[in-house]
């Protein structure tokens, strides 16, 4: 049966709590105050959320983010549950008071309405969903425009890589936001110190190994694409993935990156099929991976001079694909 979930769920069991705890005896919950983290984010009359600042939002994911790892799953996600519906009542009371059963059903309902991509887990976007910030902060998370492929991907980069160092920096990073805001036409309503705050919000976020700017794989999760399609079940399905690979299959992938239809796949094009292959096999890359994996697959493929991947070669790739990772899998006992 499918669980309920409906933009009011959180309210009925912040309900449900309450009626607990008023036919419960309060001896039960005998703490003048609960330790909550959630709970000075409320409104302390109304016990509504405040509207978060950027800084608040990074606050709140750092402390239920505690390995770090960019997720708040399993342990991390029932403590912001907990803390989070029972933060809403009026009096101090444990995050306890939310039953395991209770979380069962919750953490149900949280995932089906804010997990996305269905990992089991949430990351900073999903949260976002949930929290209230700053209008012009929630721009900036580009919730319902991810791009395109890794093709558009790669021409923001190398638009905003001004110095090509092969990293954004703060200033590079800064004038991207800028522009973001430009577009959405909100510009006007954020200062250069909100900028600023902003800017530096979004290295604290998605500066995984805290250098103080953004490699590739980094700002990728800044601007994620629709779709890497090179993850599909055809491509891991191994040699018997690459006999089902059908003659759609590769012009679909082709299409994919060939946006401009001149019949090859070059330049920033080129790199963004690159680089979605290199996903594949490393989480943490940067602009020196991604050069260093293109020399190697194209010398296999006896690269031309010309700077260009036909169809030939492209399907070349997607069948060594297939069959690679049939040879990566453990042999079944």
């Amino acid at each position: 049966m499918k669980i309920d979930c409906s933009a009011e769920f959180i309210v009925k069991f912040i309900t449900h709590i309450k009626m607990s705890l008023d036919s419960t005896s309060s001896k039960k919950f005998n703490l003048e105050k609960a330790s909550n983290f959630m709970r000075q984010f409320r409104d302390p009359d109304s016990r509504e959320l405040k509207k978060l600042s950027a800084n608040q939002f990074m606050e709140i994911w750092s402390h239920y983010d505690k390995d770090g790892n960019g997720y708040i799953e399993g342990t991390e996600l029932d403590g912001f549950l907990r803390e989070f519906v029972s933060s809403a009542n009026f009096t101090d009371i444990s995050p306890d008071a939310v039953s395991d059963s209770m979380l069962v059903e919750l953490k149900a309902c949280f995932m089906e309405a804010y997990d996305d991509n269905q990992d089991g887990k949430i990351d900073i976007r999903e949260l976002a969903q949930l929290l209230p910030m700053e209008e012009n902060f929630l721009l900036l998370f580009r919730f319902d425009n991810p791009l395109e492929s890794s093709v558009e991907f790669m021409k923001i980069w190398r638009e905003y890589d001004t110095d090509g160092s092969g990293y954004i920096e703060a200033d590079e990073l800064k004038n991207f936001l800028r522009d973001l805001l430009k577009e959405a036409k909100k510009i006007n309503d954020v200062s250069e110190d909100k900028l600023i705050e902003y800017t530096d919000t979004m290295l604290q976020v998605f500066d995984s190994n805290k250098d103080g700017r953004l490699q590739l794989s980094e700002m990728a999760k800044l601007l994620p694409v629709k779709e890497n399609f090179l993850c599909r079940q055809v491509f891991k399905e191994g040699i018997e993935g690459a006999t089902k690979l059908t003659k759609d299959d590769i012009e679909r992938v082709f299409s994919l990156y060939d946006r401009d239809n001149n019949g090859s796949i070059e330049n920033e094009e080129l790199k963004g099929f690159l680089k979605d292959l290199l996903e594949l096999v490393k989480k943490d890359y940067d602009a020196q991976d991604l050069l260093e994996f293109e020399e190697t697959i194209l010398q296999g493929l006896e690269y031309s001079s010309e700077g260009k991947i036909s169809r030939k070669q492209l399907t070349m790739i997607l069948l060594a694909l297939a069959k690679h990772n049939q040879e990566e899998e453990p042999a079944t006992p």
